[in-house]
């Protein structure tokens, strides 16, 4: 049972092996009826079918201090800590009238690790960005976590040797290579260890931010502000360089912001999506530039690469797979890149979870069989069997919008990107043509389908969160097709 202690102040919860009298005549709740009331919430807030696949499954363990202890299968306990710590604190918290945090532990016994505390994810930066903004390295982008093959050892090499000796060879380190290889994890990779051990001011941006900011800068009068910002660093680490084409003024100021940083001996690292020489709408003087230090192509990775992606990813995500030919079938089957890979990998693991089966190589080989050529677009089948509709409520859940605002005029930064997300998942997830879909999204064109598609999947190349958040909500939809279909 579960006593409560009214005169401590605040409720405090805590197990006990029986019937305990509470304090000032406090009713005794049980755990089953505590879990009923956060179940209640969490129905609210997910929506039925979301629950039911990965919620429902939990088990109320304790309940102290304000703290609530939840106990999940193994194999999803990573997954649902970090999809869903934000609504189930929230849930708890409305359920029992008072501030909670979470905790997920394994419901096996023999699981190791440590209990994971939630106080909620964290959400993709969303609001107006500031004019001069600045991230920080991600932890789960470094180079311990960072899978090496013939296809990108050469960029890593070079990224370790720049994270360790900036400033002294390949000034500038310009990485590309296509979607999904790594090239944003090495560069947080190096941005991590050289602020961890150099004690330099380290800047890492992308072009888009460059670009916004520049423009801010500008209305606001704040130009001196943007150049100290961007000059007065001893590295600067600028992901997506290709948003620079098309853009005249930016161009022309971070070429100057290029030229100051090289004559003060900074660092200087690059990447992306193509060579220096194939950023054709670029200055030639530019285009020079980028490309007058290391240049460092990443392929497509090996099977070999492929399945020890898959394993680390496995482990990272405490994962639990049992059966190794899993991630072999996935590593040889589903071709691409590593985004491609792991994207697979939560699909076999939603697939298990939802149809109460063993995560098995027939399973992932009926898995792998269900996606398209490149492991991403479904082929006719379950997962092409969600109405736009239904999209479109998850995707307004997740942001925590109303359908009607991904559907009407509405263009701050929240509203715009959660409807880009929702049109790009629209493309992934049905057979509806692209008309249909923007007409869905009040009206929106065939072309502006498919801006929103681009802007998505560049995106997710260059913000992990952004990244993680798409995904998940593409395996949500896939698990919820395929829960439908049965």
């Amino acid at each position: 049972m579960l006593a409560c202690r009214a005169s401590q102040g605040r409720k405090r919860w805590a197990a006990q092996a029986g019937p305990v009298p509470c304090e000032e005549n406090v009713p005794v709740t049980s755990t089953d009826t505590v879990w009923k009331l956060i179940a209640t919430e969490l129905r609210s807030a997910v929506g039925t079918d979301l629950y039911e696949i990965w919620l429902a499954p939990l088990r109320l363990e304790a309940i102290e201090e304000s703290v609530v202890t939840l106990a999940a299968p193994a194999s999803t306990r990573a997954w649902v800590a970090d999809r869903f710590g934000a609504v189930l604190a929230r849930s708890a918290s409305k359920a029992l009238a008072e501030r909670v945090e979470v905790r997920i532990i394994a419901e096996n016994k023999g699981s190791a690790g440590k209990p994971q505390r939630l106080t909620g994810r964290r959400e993709p930066e969303l609001a107006a960005r500031p004019a001069m903004p600045s991230r920080d390295p991600s932890p789960k982008y470094t180079f311990e976590q960072f899978v090496i093959g013939p296809a990108n050892r050469f960029a890593h090499g070079a990224a370790l040797s720049v994270a360790e000796n900036p400033g002294v060879a390949y000034n500038p380190l310009f990485i590309c290579g296509p979607p999904g290889v790594g090239k944003t994890h090495l560069l947080h990779a190096i941005a991590g260890y050289a602020r961890d051990h150099s004690g330099g001011r380290v800047l890492l941006t992308n072009a888009e931010d460059f670009a916004s900011s520049f423009v801010e800068a500008i209305r606001t009068r704040r130009m001196e502000e943007f150049k100290a910002h961007h000059r007065q660093v001893d590295m600067i680490l600028v992901d997506d360089v290709q948003f620079l084409m098309d853009k005249a003024r930016t161009e022309e100021e971070f070429f100057h912001t290029f030229n100051s940083l090289s004559e003060s001996g900074s660092q200087i690292v690059l990447a992306s999506d193509r060579p220096p020489p194939q950023l054709e709408r670029l200055q030639d003087r530019l285009r020079d530039r980028l490309g007058s230090g290391l240049v460092a192509p990443i392929g497509l990775p090996d099977p070999v690469t492929r399945l020890a992606a898959l394993k680390k990813r496995a482990h990272l995500d405490g994962i639990e797979v049992v059966d190794e030919k899993v991630l072999a079938v996935l590593a040889e089957r589903a071709s691409g890149n590593i985004r491609t890979l792991e994207s697979s990998l939560i699909r076999a693991v939603a697939f298990a979870s939802l149809s109460g089966r063993e995560l098995t190589a027939d399973l992932a080989d009926e898995v792998v069989r269900d996606l398209g050529h490149d492991g991403v677009k479904p082929t006719p089948g379950r997962a092409a069997h969600l109405p736009v509709a239904e999209i479109s409520r998850v995707v307004a859940e997740e942001f925590g919008l109303d359908t009607e605002q991904l559907q009407g005029s509405g263009r701050t930064a929240q509203v715009a990107w959660a409807r880009q997300v929702a049109m790009f998942l629209c493309r992934q997830h049905t057979r509806a043509s692209t008309s249909s879909i923007g007409s869905h999204f009040g009206d929106r064109t065939h072309s502006a389908v498919l801006y929103a598609c681009r802007r998505t999947e560049e995106k997710m190349e260059s913000d992990p969160a952004c990244d993680q958040q798409v995904r998940m909500l593409s395996a949500n939809l896939v698990a919820i097709a395929e829960g439908r279909s049965r």
